[in-house]
């Protein structure tokens, strides 16, 4: 099984004060039981680097950037059009465009599956382990 993963299952992961961090570490030790294969973009990186530094500070941003193996797809300029559409279509929703450059990649993907908290991506229609 084949899963993307989004920078809210990171900082959940990472930050044991998250109201989704016992979550996080339960779901994260089944999908390594079943050697499922974790995915993130290059988009998600960045966001999730970001995302780090602000709210847990240098070290463990920097920490985590050097040493999570999983698997990187590059987001691709089809796939940057596709989010520009996706926001477009979706005015009512409030997608980030790394949201919607995650929906495209997991669209060319076949990925159908995120592991995050973020309700965005069950809005979009893909299925979630986290939330």
């Amino acid at each position: 099984m084949t899963l993307l993963v989004d920078s809210s299952a990171v900082l959940a992961l990472l930050n044991n004060r998250d109201q989704w961090h016992q979550t996080a570490i339960t779901v994260l030790h089944h999908l390594v039981n079943n050697n499922s294969a974790l995915v993130m973009t290059n988009f998600l990186i960045a966001e999730t680097h970001t995302l780090l530094l602000t709210r847990l500070g240098h070290d463990i941003a920097r920490e985590w950037l050097l040493t999570f193996d999983w698997n990187v797809v590059r987001v691709s300029p089809e796939d940057e059009q596709t989010a520009r559409e996706i926001i477009k279509k979706y005015r009512d929703k409030d997608f980030s465009f790394t949201d919607a450059t995650s929906f495209a990649v997991m669209y060319r993907y076949g990925i159908n599956l995120a592991f995050t908290f973020d309700r965005h991506f069950k809005q979009y229609g893909f299925e979630t382990v986290g939330i």
